[in-house]
């Protein structure tokens, strides 16, 4: 039974500059795990909640003192003694310690970083890699990596009101392949940008965000670059989709604020949404196609789209098992998307994730845009199989980071490994030939 002895944390800063936290814990047999945990800029207004100072001569109010001083001071000496390798009975103690619904007494930020630090801490104590302790099989898959690599949104000071365009190379045969063909994509739509005069800065998750025509000129961008790296639309690499609808949803209403200035109904967004599917065939997934107070209009989405395309639930779930059980029960959506900072606990992800296992939702494991060069998320994707995984575009250290930990995973499995794109083509083109 390895033994909790002490806890550490540390305020430090995340991709964007903002104070995250840093967590640590120590066993009694001198094993350790660190866990970094990050911060989202789009968020669902069901999250935990993160904890923050709200001192504005600190970091603009966004300091994380509070929620240090509350591992020190007050998680530490309740799970001081505790099994470090009961996951379950850790993370049940933390959530009843805050007693709150959403983890605003404690601070989800600082309860995940010792839930997280506690699981890599066991890993060290068996001289096991995170995927090897947490899995309950012997076989691994390499997830299918979503590349966001032109932004819109909230995640870019540009015209575009969708938030993410990405690659997924689902015709890929290992996971090694698939980075190659996103990077060389990448590469070949930055030189389509440049050519055509337009910005080829990146925002906060490595995209590009120039300002264009429209909403719908990124899928042309993306359909062009696929084309001049070499590689087929579609069956060699999908465009997946996530609007983040809920940051221009507002009272009932669509509003496309940094494009056209149009205002749209949920029966328009649907119509819009067909109509994109007819055109571009290769979309493989559709996130947060609406709002997370749209309950209706998703359902409806989904009882329209749902055969066609992966619905991906992200703010409507939050990776909440109770939200996304109503969700279910709703028949809202068919994919939902991982977080482990939405909800605040592994206990609660892996429950997340097994609910979705068992009522035949698809899942992917998600970064946030404010990362660090924590790699967590890469270990905890193989070992759950979920198949898919968002983690930014193929430049910035934090997200590269994920994708080379990834490498060095399907590197150590060997012959081992499976890439999961074989199965997220077959699911693509059942939907293609329906």
């Amino acid at each position: 039974m390895p033994k909790i002895v002490s806890l550490d944390a540390l305020e430090i800063l995340d991709s964007r500059g903002n104070p995250t936290i840093q967590v640590g814990v120590r066993l009694d047999s001198g094993a350790t795990g660190t866990a970094k945990v990050p911060s989202g800029a789009s968020t669902g207004k069901n999250e935990a909640v993160e904890l923050r100072d709200g001192d504005p001569k600190r970091y603009a109010g966004k300091g994380v003192r509070k929620a240090v001083t509350n591992i020190l001071k007050i998680i530490q000496p309740a799970v001081t003694g505790m099994d470090a390798s009961d996951q379950t009975a850790l993370d049940e103690s933390l959530i009843a310690l805050d007693g709150t619904p959403n983890k605003a007494r404690l601070g989800a930020n600082a309860i995940l970083g010792v839930s997280i630090a506690a699981a890599k801490a066991s890993a060290a104590e068996r001289k096991q890699p995170l995927y090897r302790y947490l899995a309950q099989h012997d076989s691994y898959v390499l997830p299918v990596p979503m590349f966001n690599v032109l932004n819109g949104g909230r995640h870019a000071d540009n015209n575009v009101d969708f938030q993410e365009f990405m690659i997924a190379p689902i015709g890929a045969s290992t996971f090694a392949e698939a980075l190659q063909s996103a990077s060389e994509t990448f590469h070949a739509l930055k030189d389509i940008l440049h050519k055509k005069g337009y910005e080829t800065s990146v925002g906060d998750e490595g995209g590009f965000a120039p300002r264009l025509r429209s909403n719908e000129e990124p899928m042309e961008l993306l359909e062009s670059a696929i084309h001049k790296a070499g590689y087929r639309v579609g069956p060699g690499i999908a465009i997946n989709l996530d609007p983040a609808a809920s940051e221009f949803y507002e009272e009932g209403s669509y509003l496309f604020r940094k494009s056209d200035q149009s205002k749209k109904s949920s029966d328009d967004m649907i119509r819009l949404w067909s109509d994109w599917l007819e055109r571009y065939p290769e979309i493989h997934s559709l996130e947060d196609g609406l709002a997370e107070e749209d309950w209706n209009g998703w359902a409806e989405l989904t009882r329209q789209l749902g055969g066609k395309v992966q619905l991906v639930g992200d703010d409507i779930f939050v990776t909440n098992p109770e939200i996304f059980a109503k969700g279910i029960q709703r028949g809202i959506a068919n994919s939902i998307l991982i977080k482990l900072n939405q909800i605040g606990t592994v206990t609660e992800t892996l429950r997340c994730i097994e609910i979705a296992r068992g009522h035949g939702y698809s899942t992917v494991i998600s970064h946030r845009s404010g990362e660090t060069d924590d790699t967590t998320i890469a270990d905890f994707a193989v070992a759950t199989d979920v198949e898919q995984i968002k983690t930014g575009s193929v430049c910035r250290g934090e997200r590269i980071s994920k994708y080379n930990r990834l490498l060095e995973i399907e590197h150590e499995l060997g012959k081992g490994a499976r890439y999961a794109g074989a199965s997220v083509y077959a699911r693509w083109k059942h939907s293609q030939d329906k």
